[in-house]
């Protein structure tokens, strides 16, 4: 019988809910999702690792990736950048994920551009098929895609949420 990923699953109180941070044994984040959507995270995670290809165990700040979390919604906002991620995920998704990590804090990107930045300006479906696809949220800024015209489009966590990361971001990201 193959072996499942042990995982931890911590839950963090933010300014906007309740947050879900996922990590692997050796520290990487594997997935970060609202509370109110847990049922789509774990489905997100079994499209990734196969159904019963792991299980979750609680833990409180599994390598000490809880804080930068806290200090992000606290307003230091770069102290997630470097934060350790791990995914599944077809190789373009992980390309487009990538990608979503060099938009800059407090900065957005349309579909179209972020496209284009992977080389692929035709793929703007495929790229917010992807983005939409995201395990780890925030720290693989997926929020900080936008419409064409500058208007937000859909956020796994709700537009509100969008929205109020946008804000904080741009309001913190020169301090």
């Amino acid at each position: 019988m193959p072996k499942t990923l042990p995982l931890n699953i911590d839950r963090i109180n933010t300014p906007i809910g309740e947050l879900l941070l996922v990590a692997d044994e050796t520290g990487n984040l594997r997935a970060v999702d609202w509370a109110d959507y847990e049922a789509r995270m774990l489905i997100l995670l079994q499209r990734h690792y196969g159904k019963g290809g792991f299980h979750l165990q609680p833990a409180h700040n599994p390598h000490g990736l809880r804080e930068p979390l806290e200090r992000y919604f606290a307003g230091d906002v770069a102290a997630i950048d470097d934060l350790p991620v791990q995914t599944a995920g077809t190789p373009f998704q992980r390309m487009v994920w990538s990608e979503l990590r060099r938009i800059p804090t407090g900065a957005s990107v349309s579909y179209g551009q972020l496209a284009e930045q992977i080389a692929r300006p035709k793929a703007v479906r495929a790229v917010g098929l992807a983005n939409g696809s995201n395990p780890v949220g925030i720290v693989v800024p997926c929020h900080r895609v936008i419409g064409a015209n500058g208007s937000l489009t859909g956020y796994g966590g709700g537009l509100h949420r969008k929205r109020w990361l946008l804000d904080h971001e741009a309001k913190n990201a020169a301090l």
